[in-house]
């Protein structure tokens, strides 16, 4: 279970280990020493008066927290336990149940369920809010303790309390805790099409990816008829991997890059020579939890024309964090560029667009399930380019080609309306699909 909006979605950070500068206390101002003679004051009267003691190291905290939190939602405070946790995630397992969680006024909110986790199997979605732990009240506390609060041992089972909008009364879901492996990617093959679904960017994304292809041609005994690249629900990862991947798919040209605070600070990132999907047809899978690496690859795919983007607007979540270690076992996470798609394009707020908006229609609260993007985070950063207001409204209104209802569906033995949709577009891109459908499945 990630322990707060950074760690459980885990957006791209580029993880250089950057030594915090010290260089810059040299141009603090006069004004700047005055407004920290403040801070003082303020913290010798909460010591001496608080009606309860608290401990030195309590307020401190709670001002780093606030200083963080005041920039963006991205930025953030690593003590001993939640930098292990980091690096642990970075490695790509963890123990918990799969979500990826936020607080919003005073609520713990979900962004998604990881497939194939505890939460995922359970049926929580996006947009449901979690009010009680095993009977405990988390609203108005902390993403830290709740999330505390559901992490266990695994096998050990945990009750939660989901409030889902469009829903009358509150319900519960009892969970059993696992470890959560973010090292999958796995692929699967039906009517001849390669599925490839990326859960999140660990270190291993690219070289399981170029595996997995290599496995489905084995199993066919020769290319596919096409690739569908999954990346519903991915929240994202390393930026080498976002990198890596893409260029797994693509033959030349710039990927992304990266932009700080000064102009002239630009790094741009490049493909190199060789497509290992052989120029055969794909299609990227997206949806509003698709978030930073995931879109990243969405955008580079989708701009060299090498890949069809379908499924839901993207979460929208386009800047960068630095890892920068204060000491052996603690570190700050901070914001410190926006990355851009190859044409210049911040995704930042409005997101990666699908080239055909394709809505979840096996799911029965797809309608009326309300979906958390960037732009709906307080603090985040805003587009320097500003967004096009048509971009955030909402991109679930009806569309004629899309009026099957999931009792429908689930009729005719469809239980993923996206991917049937997908695997039907690849189907018409050209090639007939062998007699009979072969299907296998790996880890």
């Amino acid at each position: 279970m990630a322990s707060n909006l950074i760690r459980s979605l885990g957006l791209v950070s580029a993880f250089a280990l950057i030594p915090a500068a010290t260089a810059a206390l040299a141009q603090v101002d006069v004004s700047t020493y005055k407004e920290l003679d403040n801070f003082m004051t303020v913290f010798e009267r909460v010591r001496a008066e608080y009606v309860e003691r608290v401990d030195d190291k309590t307020l401190l905290r709670g001002a780093i927290d606030g200083m963080l939190a005041s920039l963006d939602p991205h930025s953030s405070y690593l003590d001993e336990k939640g930098f292990r946790s980091m690096m642990t995630q970075t490695e790509g397992e963890y123990g918990g149940l799969g979500l990826s969680v936020t607080m919003e006024d005073g609520a713990v909110k979900v962004i998604s369920a990881t497939e194939d986790t505890p939460a995922d199997r359970a049926g929580i979605k996006s947009g449901d809010f979690l009010t009680h732990v095993d009977g405990k009240l988390v609203y108005g506390g902390t993403i830290d303790e709740a999330v505390d609060q559901m992490k266990g041992r695994p096998g050990t089972q945990v009750t939660v309390t989901v409030v889902r909008p469009g829903r009358e009364k509150p319900f519960d879901v009892t969970l059993t805790r696992a470890i959560i492996n973010l090292k999958t990617v796995e692929w699967e093959i039906k009517d001849r099409v390669g599925i490839i679904d990326v859960d999140s960017f660990d270190k291993n994304v690219t070289g399981a990816t170029l595996a997995a292809m290599t496995a489905i041609e084995k199993s066919l005994g020769g290319k596919p008829l096409g690739y569908i690249l999954d990346l519903r629900s991915n929240g994202g990862g390393l930026l080498d991997q976002a990198i890596g991947l893409s260029d797994v798919f693509l033959e030349r040209g710039e990927v992304v890059s990266q932009r700080g605070r000064d102009k002239g600070d630009i790094e741009r990132y490049y493909a190199k020579p060789g497509d290992a999907a052989h120029g055969l047809p794909v299609i990227v899978l997206v949806d509003a939890g698709s978030a930073s690496a995931a879109e990243i690859v969405a955008g580079a795919l989708q701009e060299h024309h090498r890949a069809i983007v379908m499924g839901e607007r993207t979460f929208g979540k386009g800047s960068v964090q630095s890892l920068l270690p204060l000491s052996r076992e603690t570190a700050l996470r901070l914001t410190t560029a926006r990355y851009f798609t190859p044409s210049g394009k911040s995704v930042q707020e409005g997101g990666i667009t699908p080239d055909l908006i394709v809505p979840q229609l096996s799911d029965p609260d797809y309608a009326d399930r309300r979906v958390i993007r960037e732009s709906d985070l307080r603090r985040h950063l805003v587009n320097e380019l500003k967004v096009d207001d048509q971009f955030l409204q909402d991109d679930r209104k009806p569309d004629p080609r899309f009026s099957a209802t999931p009792e429908e569906l689930k009729k005719k033995g469809i239980k993923d309306f996206q991917l049937h949709y997908a695997l039907q577009t690849i189907a018409r891109l050209g090639a007939k699909p062998a007699a009979g459908s072969s299907a296998s499945r790996s880890r």
